[in-house]
């Protein structure tokens, strides 16, 4: 089916609160299954933060393709997502034409992990006000990134906890599926990953890391990502404000490393544990160079990504200079859809004949997801 019909149908289709739903016209069913976050009492977590009931337990979709298959792919999603609506599509093509279980886990404090005030504008235009007073002007802040333009601005180390807390829940998913204890996933299916925006960044840590030799085999596909922090540009009404992203570039360019040089318990883990030197080396290009240029090459077969020529956020000088590193020199494709499109809605849903073209682009990317996986 068609990616604007799609989304349009799935959208009115899928029920978050409903154990599974089937989608009539492939066979396709999605599941929506719990999830208990064992970092609850986790020394990363602020005890505030702990207090945030939705990110502790949480449902995940899970979409069953028709046929029983050993294949699984994670879908990582981008930054301050609220909702699973803009990817439905995604996963479902995905579980269609590749067989495969697709998983679409939420980042911590993000999608259905966070509370439903951060995404509703009634609630959250006073913050905005707020936040005016408070700074002045701040470019491109909105009532859709104010609750993590508020959250990061207060703590950067936000950044980092979520990707510790979200990976922690991966490694524990994965060892369920390892186990053959999963509910709907096979003993011993593979994980291949694809990764959108800030989510290809999570994957590249887990790749460079490889927690417990989970992905040891996997193969991992990104779109809009695939850069170094240092080279990204989150400001954005969708994602958080000007005066956020500096705090949060300054903190980790700047302070970060002089952070964790203090003894203590999360310092001693960043510096010592693979996720925490991988996360360290995929801040800047000059930081932990050799480590991160040595498990980039071992991995040179193992990655693809599909970048967009005007994408603002992660733009393509980044992804091209951080995977250059590869020294695979057709491991980035690059492409410049003949619409409107941003970063944040590559794929947008136009309702003349301009959808024709969404339609085609949509199929070209992710029929070079289906060819890489295989």
């Amino acid at each position: 089916m068609e990616y604007t019909r799609s989304f349009s149908e799935l959208r009115s289709l899928f029920n978050p609160e409903a154990s599974y739903t089937e989608v009539p016209w492939s066979g396709v069913r999605i599941h929506n299954l719990e999830f208990r976050s064992s970092c609850t009492g986790d020394i990363f977590v602020s005890t505030r933060d702990k207090e945030i009931r939705e990110n502790s337990c949480f449902t995940y979709p899970v979409f069953e393709p028709l046929r029983p298959s050993k294949k699984v792919i994670l879908l990582l999603h981008g930054l301050n997502e609220r909702s699973w609506v803009k990817y439905l599509p995604w996963g479902h093509w995905l579980a269609e034409n590749t067989n495969s279980y697709v998983i679409m886990f939420p980042i911590s404090f993000h999608i259905n992990r966070s509370p439903e005030a951060w995404k509703d504008p009634r609630t959250m235009v006073p913050y905005v006000q707020s936040r005016n007073t408070e700074l002045g002007a701040t470019e491109m802040l909105s009532f859709a990134n104010v609750a993590l333009s508020n959250r990061l601005t207060e703590d950067p180390m936000r950044f980092f906890v979520s990707g510790q807390q979200t990976v922690s829940d991966l490694i524990s998913l994965l060892n369920t599926i390892r186990s053959g204890n999963h509910e709907i996933v096979p003993e011993k299916a593979n994980p291949d990953i694809f990764a959108y925006s800030i989510g290809a960044f999570l994957a590249e840590i887990l790749m460079l890391a490889n927690p417990e030799n989970l992905f040891t085999e996997s193969r991992l596909f990104m779109f809009c990502g695939g850069s170094v922090f240092s080279n990204m540009n989150g400001t954005s009404k969708l994602i958080m404000d000007s005066y956020a992203f500096q705090r949060v570039y300054d903190f980790y360019l700047n302070d970060f490393e002089e952070n964790i040089e203090k003894k203590n318990r999360i310092s001693e883990y960043i510096k010592s544990t693979s996720l925490g030197m991988a996360f360290r080396s995929m801040i800047d290009l000059g930081r932990l160079r050799n480590f991160r240029e040595q498990l980039f090459r071992k991995l040179k077969d193992q990655l693809q990504c599909t970048a967009l020529l005007k994408d603002t956020v992660i733009p393509l000088r980044g992804t091209l200079d951080t995977l250059a590193e590869t020294s695979r020199k057709d491991i980035v494709k690059i492409h410049d859809f003949p619409f409107l499109y941003s970063h944040e809605n590559p794929f947008p849903v136009f309702r003349d004949n301009n959808y024709l073209n969404v339609d085609r682009c949509f199929d070209m990317v992710f029929n070079e997801a289906r060819l890489f996986f295989g």
